[in-house]
This record gives structure tokens, C-alpha cells and sequence, in this order.
């Protein structure tokens, strides 16, 4: 095949987004893009601090050799190219990784092979690439994998596959329907579900997270998110995360804000502690670059209709303080309009609330928020506040 055949035949997968060539030393960049070495070394070289196809601000510029799509490369040029996506060989190609999943005769190694030959082409979202994963059924087959096996029935190199095999589930749930995660809502793969996350390493919870957050986005899959958001161990080993301040805590933020989108899941998450997590997570992002606070302060909000939730948060010993200091962020209007309405809510109920506040200084932080360049419905909310607190403090010293 000469040059300009290769050049045609070339799956989009397979070329430099720079050069548009066959990448022959491929490599990845802190945002998941894939560059031929050279391409982005010059582009880096020139000066350039972002992805040139993300265009995101690289915070790590190293690059980390891409080996599954070097082989899959290789793979491709020795069989003379039959990954094109137009090509009838890869509906075969597909098939035949499912039929090494599903062989009883097959190593564990050689199916962690076919599952990460698997993550690099569900990449690739073409149409005739969905309809390849969906017409061969590979997402229930890798949720019978990972959750039709009891945990203690495993080793832990099968634990290391269910591990991969997660992360080509969550490729692959943008290019199906949802309603497969349904399988996970009956007994046994329930059980597991909540095995795994108990007892899986670190990636595996995350995921697991990851796949608790897309319950919540589909009305397909409402069931499973409500029985998961019900299940108070598994939320109490959620929470137990975000108390762990750690990369994991963010997607266990996302898992918590997820089930709390059903008013049903509410109760429950009160109760195995999300309150107390929270707060914590929140307490702590005044020591990290990247944060989930605004997204933590509006679960706080959701929850505050309960008045267990309520209860729960004046409780805590420094769960009213952590609001008072996140009411005057300069850089987050978000963080602060969020924090002086659940202040509004607290300390109009609980006279022990508002003794706290006024102690952790609130009164200071709402002047400075209202001379700020916030927005009018923050600073709206702030006037609210500052005048319940005159009231009510005014109310009380007359009665003392």
C-alpha cells in the first residue's frame, strides 16, 4: 500500500490532531488529548501553554506515552488496516474482543488486553462506532462482568479487572442508552455493588461514583439511583470518602449531589451523615486550587427542606462557622450567595445559630459582601440576613 493509500485509509483515531499523519510515537497530555511526540514537543518548544485541541490551560505539561494506542497502531499497519472505521472489519474486531470477554478459556491478563483495546476505540464516538458497541451488546456484558460476580467470590487480580472494566463502562455510557445500568438494581448485583465499594481500591470507588452520578441524569434509571440512595451503608461509605479530603472526594461530591436530585434519597442521606461530609469538604477548600464548593454549598441547600438537615447542621461544632466564612468570597459569588441563603434558613429557626454566626464575626463578612460587586440577588439575600439578625437580636435582649 503506498503512501497515499495509507494516508486515506487512516483512521481518525490514528492521526496527530496536529500534523494529521499517522501518529508513530503517540502521546498523552494532562487533558486526555493524544499527540504525536514530535508534533506537540515543537508546539510546547514555540511556547504554547494550552491543548492545542482542548485549548485548556496545561497545569502539568509532561507528556505520557500512549502504549495501548502504539499497539493498537501496530496491530493495525500488520493486518493491512482493517481498523477502518468504514471498513466491515471492524464490526469483527469488536466481536471478536466480546468473544475474549466472554471465553471461559481466556487468561485474566489477556481480557484486561481486549478491555483496554476497548477504552482506546470507544474514544473514537463516530456513529458507525456506537452502533457497532450497541448492536454487539458490550455494555451489559461489561456490567454482567463487574457486578455478576460476588466480591468474595473473586481474586485480587479479578478485582483489578473489574477495575478496567469500570472505566469502559463509563467510555461507553455516552455512546448508549442507560437503561442497561438497570441490571444493577437486582439483589445479588446490588449486593456486589456495594461490596465493591466497600472493599474496592480507590479507582474503583471513584468510578462507582462516576456511575452513581449517571443514574441520576436519566428518568431510565431513576429506580437504581433511588435504591442506591437508600442503601445507608453505601452512602455512609460515600461520605466517609469526602471526610478523606483526597482527588476521590470530588467524585463522591458528585455521587452525593446526584442522589440528592430525588427528593426520596433526602432522608437518607441526612442520616448516614452527608451533612457532617459536606461541611467538612467545604471547611477545606480554602487549601486546594480546584474545588466542588459551590456544588457542595447547593447539596446543603437541597437538603435544608428536611428539618432533620437543619437540625443536623446548627449541630455541628463548626457548621455554622464554616458558612459565616464562606459568605464574603471574593472570587466566588457562587460559594457566597449560596452560604447566606443557608444562613437565612438556620439562623432563622435556631436562636443558637444565630449566637454562632454573630460570634464568627457574619456581620463583618456581610458588610463587606454588600460594598462588594456581587450580584443583586446576593446582595438582596445579605440585607435579608443582616436585618433577621438585628431583629431578632434586638427581640431577645429585651426579653433577657
Amino acid at each position: 500500500m503506498n503512501k497515499v493509500q495509507i494516508e486515506i485509509t487512516i483512521p481518525h483515531l490514528f492521526r496527530c490532531p496536529i500534523s494529521l499523519d499517522l501518529l508513530e510515537d503517540p502521546v498523552t497530555l494532562c487533558t486526555g488529548q493524544t499527540y504525536d511526540r514530535s508534533s506537540i514537543e515543537k508546539w510546547l518548544a514555540a511556547g504554547n501553554l494550552t491543548c492545542p485541541v482542548t485549548m485548556q490551560k496545561l497545569q502539568d505539561p509532561s507528556i505520557v506515552p500512549n502504549h495501548t494506542l502504539r499497539h493498537l497502531i501496530d496491530q493495525w499497519l500488520q493486518l493491512g488496516h482493517q481498523f477502518d472505521p468504514g471498513n466491515s472489519a471492524t464490526i469483527d474486531y469488536l466481536a471478536s474482543l466480546k468473544h475474549t470477554l466472554e471465553s471461559q478459556q481466556v487468561t485474566l491478563e489477556n481480557k484486561v488486553q481486549a478491555l483496554d483495546k476497548i477504552r482506546v476505540l470507544s474514544d473514537e464516538y463516530c456513529s458507525f462506532k456506537k452502533s457497532c458497541f450497541i448492536q454487539l451488546s458490550f455494555l451489559p456484558l461489561l456490567l454482567e462482568l463487574v457486578f455478576g460476580t460476588e466480591y468474595a467470590q473473586i481474586s485480587r487480580n479479578h478485582l483489578e479487572f473489574k477495575e478496567v472494566a469500570l472505566s469502559c463502562i463509563l467510555k461507553l455510557l455516552p455512546l448508549v442508552s442507560l437503561e442497561a445500568l438497570n441490571m444493577i438494581k437486582d439483589g445479588s448485583n446490588l449486593a456486589t455493588f456495594h461490596q465493591l465499594f466497600e472493599k474496592g481500591t480507590t479507582s474503583i470507588k471513584i468510578s462507582l461514583c462516576n456511575l452513581i452520578e449517571s443514574t441520576a441524569s436519566s428518568p431510565q434509571t431513576e429506580e437504581v439511583c433511588y435504591m442506591l440512595g437508600n442503601s445507608h451503608k453505601l452512602v455512609q461509605e460515600i461520605v466517609s470518602i469526602i471526610h478523606q479530603n483526597s482527588e476521590a472526594s470530588k467524585a463522591a461530591i458528585k455521587a452525593i449531589s446526584a442522589l440528592c436530585s430525588l427528593q426520596s434519597n433526602k432522608e437518607s442521606l441526612v442520616r448516614a451523615g452527608a451533612i457532617d461530609g459536606i461541611i467538612t469538604y467545604i471547611s477545606g477548600c480554602e487549601i486546594r486550587q480546584k474545588n466542588l464548593a459551590p456544588l457542595a454549598m447547593s447539596i446543603i441547600e437541597k437538603l435544608l427542606v428536611l428539618e432533620s438537615a437543619k437540625v443536623a447542621l446548627v449541630n455541628l461544632p463548626n457548621g455554622v462557622e464554616t458558612l459565616v466564612k464562606m459568605v464574603f468570597k471574593v472570587c466566588n459569588q457562587e460559594c457566597s450567595e449560596s452560604a447566606v441563603g443557608v444562613l437565612l434558613i438556620v439562623c432563622g429557626d435556631s436562636r443558637s445559630a444565630r449566637e454562632e454566626a454573630i460570634g464568627a464575626g457574619v456581620l463583618t463578612q456581610l458588610l463587606f459582601l454588600l460594598q462588594s460587586q456581587c450580584g443583586t440577588k446576593t446582595k438582596t439575600k445579605a440585607r435579608m440576613l443582616l436585618k433577621l439578625l438585628r431583629s431578632k437580636w434586638t427581640e431577645e435582649s429585651k426579653q433577657v
